[in-house]
């Protein structure tokens, strides 16, 4: 039989087909080995569809279950930091903005002694979490565990590539996760396995720069909230004083300011202890001037 002969009995069928169905039903196209065919689509209103949006489709059967959103949230997301911010008290912060379940795990402890102990604790970790309404796994210092795979030809390795490669399968396996998202915090982004990082098993990367000038004035003023400190404290001048610091860099600032009163035997916190607990603190205070007219036209 001719090719044209056969597309032309197969539209012909399709049109018989479309016709047949209802004014308030929809039909859907697909393309098969043996030619296309339409479907009707019995589980979601017709006026709940448009032209151009994202459904959820039965794998099997081709029919549309429910709209999706344009936008969905990603299931995995590595957050990376840049020299010694801590992303921990971010994750926190998150954690405390939400109903989910939340589970901190720390790279290291899943380095075990015995083979296979750190896989098996990854797959366990995933199935209480599956047994969530709703689970947060939030893994700190991941490259602990993610680090790019090498021979070495002693083997000592083995034991960690075998918790990393459950890890991966647990993220982008045959199974269903659920409703588990899953963070990762790192340092050192640069180590991690490729295999890891790519794009379907970590969705979004999210970068934790040095703060900056206003941050950091931000961060002194939250950290002293509860502190009894004089009214004419000039906290942009102690942040420029805090070059390439971290947000730890600045509460152990405060505190030490603090403990500056308290041997002066002060109730309040002055400028100057301030001053001089950056100089105790930070390093790198000698490169910046400390002359009158920089600390007060600068």
């Amino acid at each position: 039989m001719d090719t044209n002969d056969s597309k032309d009995k197969t539209s012909k069928e399709e049109e018989k087909e479309v016709k047949a169905l209802g004014e308030e039903e929809i039909a859907a196209l697909k393309s098969y080995n043996l030619g296309p065919y339409s479907e009707k689509l019995r589980q979601v209103a017709p006026t709940d569809i448009e032209e151009g949006m994202r459904v959820g489709v039965d794998r099997n059967k081709y029919q549309i279950h429910i709209p999706l959103p344009a936008k969905i949230d990603p299931s995995v997301t590595m957050m990376t930091v840049e020299e010694k911010p801590d992303v921990t008290y971010a994750d926190v912060g998150g954690s405390n903005r939400t109903d989910a379940c939340f589970i901190r795990v720390i790279g290291s402890e899943l380095v075990q002694k015995y083979v296979g102990e750190g896989a098996r604790m990854v797959r366990e970790l995933f199935e209480m979490a599956k047994t969530k309404k709703a689970c947060i796994i939030f893994f700190d210092e991941v490259d602990a565990i993610g680090g790019a795979r090498f021979d070495d030809g002693m083997g000592g390795d083995n034991e960690v590539q075998r918790t990393m490669l459950e890890l991966i399968n647990q993220l982008d396996g045959f199974d269903s996760r659920g409703a588990i998202k899953v963070l990762m915090a790192t340092n050192r982004p640069d180590t991690l396995d490729p295999a890891l990082v790519r794009p379907g098993r970590i969705d979004r990367r999210i970068e934790f720069a040095v703060p900056d000038l206003e941050a950091r004035a931000n961060i002194l003023k939250i950290h002293t909230k509860r502190m009894s400190v004089d009214r004419n404290i000039r906290y942009e001048l102690i942040s420029r004083l805090c070059p390439n610091t971290t947000g730890a860099d600045i509460r152990s600032v405060c505190t030490e300011a603090g403990m500056f009163a308290l041997r002066a035997r002060r109730k309040a916190i002055t400028e100057k202890d301030f001053i001089d607990a950056v100089q105790k603190v930070v390093k790198g205070y000698a490169k910046f001037s400390s002359t009158p007219s920089y600390m007060t036209h600068n």
